[in-house]
């Protein structure tokens, strides 16, 4: 199986950026997403930057691939579509794309585009929608992480013709987008005066119960979960329903949290022992109960 590294959720200041994924560039990642695909007042780098730090992950052997906004709303965001479209559709630099949208669907197909990757917010759940957005030309399909893994394994055996599978692996589960931002109301500031308050917050905002239990994260226009999906003690599973693992960039530790998904996919860790690994690097406690057919907040372990 292959790795890949998720678009960054968060908005983190352009030196950050730029250092992380130097550092992405000598980890074991097969394949990096990149652009913003949250909130289009982040701009620390803009589509060029994107396309520059591309350049350098795909001299370092990464595929690289760019990721279309979930959301769009203004005109300026169409613009930005467009152009991402465009430099795939000219070939200059021509990397892959990722559709996060219909709109972006219904634009690699006015511009010929015929490899291109199903982004989790497409929302595709059974096979007919599936085929058509193969039959529009999609030859990859980022499964929404709310899918078990029983019902992804029906998705494809229903399917005429198989296609190359990505599972939500590790991170934050995205949960839903709005037109609000929550992180400014949190601050009681206006979406279009919100002062960038993002850019200080490296993981999110935590939202707690009266009980203090941690309960969802604000991530500006983006809901996420408050605990972090974690497949790591499930790989065994999951090899055979997809050909990809996706791995969502958190503050600190990502590269060694892709060092130990690559450990147990070459067989040098155990998946539970990898999870025990895993659990000081990460910013809340495990869940998987998506991916069993359960809550999301479970961490569930089978008998």
């Amino acid at each position: 199986m292959k790795l890949a590294l998720g678009p960054l959720l968060y908005y983190w200041p352009r030196q950050s950026v730029l250092d992380f994924y130097a550092d992405i560039a000598d980890s074991p990642i097969d394949s990096v997403y990149l652009g913003e695909t949250v909130c289009s007042r982040r701009h620390e780098l803009r589509l060029e930057d994107w396309l520059e730090v591309g350049k350098v992950l795909a001299a370092a052997g990464k595929e690289v691939v760019m990721s279309s906004q979930g959301l769009v709303e203004s005109e300026s965001d169409l613009k930005t579509l467009r152009r991402i479209v465009r430099q795939c559709a000219d070939g200059e630099p021509g990397f892959r794309v990722e559709a996060n949208d219909m709109g972006a669907v219904r634009l690699l197909g006015e511009a010929g585009v015929r490899d291109w990757v199903a982004g989790p917010t497409l929302n595709i759940f059974n096979p007919t929608t599936l085929q058509m957005m193969i039959d529009a030309g999609a030859t990859r399909w980022a499964v929404a992480p709310e899918i078990s893994g029983a019902a992804l394994a029906e998705v494809r055996a229903a399917l005429a013709a198989p296609i190359e599978t990505e599972v939500f692996a590790y991170g934050r589960l995205p949960l839903a987008h709005s037109a609000r931002c929550f992180t400014a109301r949190h601050f009681n500031l206006q979406k279009d005066t919100c002062e960038f308050r993002c850019l200080a917050i490296n993981d999110g905002i935590t939202l707690r119960t009266r009980e203090g239990e941690p309960f969802l994260t604000l991530n500006g226009v983006q809901t996420q979960s408050a605990r972090v999906h974690n497949l790591l003690g499930d790989l065994a599973g999951v090899q055979g329903k997809a050909e990809l693992l996706r791995i969502s960039p958190q503050g600190s530790h990502t590269r060694a949290i892709v060092e130990l998904f690559r450990a147990v996919l070459a067989g040098a860790r155990t998946p539970t022992a990898a999870l025990d690994d895993c659990r000081p690097l990460m910013v809340e406690a495990p869940c998987n109960g998506f991916w069993h057919g359960r809550a999301g907040v479970e961490q569930y372990v089978a008998a």
